[in-house]
């Protein structure tokens, strides 16, 4: 068969991949990006389903809007406002098939082939995937623990005049980082000065261990004149509430927004009616709260047996920032003492020792660093995750 050229620019994901390795018995995984689906609230998405099958029955099993379904419109509205961004009304949003969804219509709005798009090196793996398959080519700004580094992103938006600048501020997959207030709102105003469209992907931004984390950009953009109308905000229930809802949001610019409805439009009409209508009813019912302090307490402590077990059994031979939020250590090895200093030579080491994880080196767009890993302590209890890494000590 003769495919479409743009399968050219794309592989499939390495992630994917890996998880055909993992029904071995008895293996431990740090390799996934999803929650822990113990802690889904069942009791609460039950009772939402029915109440959604017992108010709107005809609405809930119905094809319903492209935009979305109004009354979850309403809520998710309500949510964005409860974080702080104030101005967000139910008419400034989409509905998408999780925010995945949000980063194809922006990839189908907004890339042509050739066109430059900024990411950060490292970032979601998806993002690469779909950008590049739309023809993107994509320039790799440096992140530190405190998110991209805005001097460098700057003389990158001079350089090249990118289409847009993709980031993940809270918590990101794969880094772990947290975009400071301040480097924020050097974002925004970069966004101003060259005219330039930032896209801020926010699935992890609730899941903080400690101190909430600062505002999102979209909340900040109150205080940027001008920076609203360059700004593309990407929300999900699927890391807090259910990724088998596959609910997402975009807030973006009315004009980006027709757009986007468009080719939802012909993709797949509509987001599940039925899948919308019982995450409004959950998120009426007002117990939302309730779920997030459970899992950030869960993820905390999860988060911080994963942290003490690599220093204490891999020590000096790796090197990562403990997270403050999220789902994943990123960590270096650092080769110490001789030990091992790639991250794909240990992957396969570590499966043979019954544990895995992903490789960094898929993450980047550009100039990978081979030495990088991600490790997900999401799905693993804290014995498991002790267990886990005493593993990848025996593994080095």
């Amino acid at each position: 068969m003769q495919f479409a050229d743009r399968l050219n620019n794309v592989e499939t994901s390495a992630i994917r991949e890996l998880f055909k390795l993992l029904g071995k018995p008895g293996i431990i995984s740090f390799a996934g990006g999803f929650p822990d689906s113990a802690m889904f609230d069942v009791e609460g998405i039950r009772e939402a389903t029915n109440k959604a099958l017992d108010e709107e029955p005809g609405a809930a099993l119905q094809y319903g809007a492209t935009e979305g379904y109004q009354p979850l419109r309403e809520q998710l509205a309500a949510f964005m406002q409860a974080k702080g961004a104030l101005d967000v009304a139910p008419d400034q949003l989409i509905v998408t098939t999780g925010s995945q969804q949000a980063l194809d219509l922006l990839g189908k709005t907004m890339i042509s082939p050739g066109d430059k798009v900024i990411v950060e090196g490292p970032t979601f793996l998806a993002t690469i995937q779909c950008f590049r398959l739309y023809g993107a080519h994509l320039i790799s700004a440096p992140v530190d623990s405190n998110g991209v580094d805005t001097d460098k992103l700057e003389q990158l938006i001079a350089e090249h005049k990118p289409k847009m600048v993709y980031l993940i501020p809270t918590f990101g997959n794969p880094s772990g980082a947290m975009l400071s207030l301040e480097r924020r709102k050097r974002v925004l105003e970069l966004a101003v000065k060259y005219q330039t469209l930032i896209v801020e992907d926010d699935p992890y931004g609730d899941l903080y261990f400690g101190e909430a984390p600062p505002p999102s950009m979209l909340t900040l953009s109150s205080q940027v004149p001008g920076s609203r109308e360059l700004l593309a905000h990407c929300g999900s229930l699927s890391k807090v509430l259910s990724p088998g809802l596959r609910v997402g949001w975009m807030i973006a610019p009315s004009e980006l927004l027709a757009k986007a409805t468009m080719c939802k439009q012909f993709s797949d009409a509509h987001t599940s009616t039925f899948a919308q209508a019982t995450a409004a009813q959950y998120l009426k019912a007002g117990r939302m709260p309730a779920t997030l302090a459970h899992v950030r307490k869960v993820y905390a402590e999860r988060a911080l047996a994963m942290g003490d077990a690599l220093r204490e059994q891999l020590g000096d031979a790796i090197d990562f920032v403990q997270p403050q939020g999220g789902l994943f250590v990123w960590a270096r090895l650092t080769g110490a003492n001789g030990k091992i200093s790639n991250g794909a030579e240990f992957a396969k080491r570590a499966i043979d020792k019954g544990v895995a994880f992903v490789p960094g080196l898929p993450f980047y767009a550009a100039d990978p660093d081979p030495s990088t890993l991600r490790l997900s302590f999401a799905t693993a209890d804290v014995a498991r995750i002790q267990e886990g890494v005493a593993r990848l000590a025996q593994a080095l």
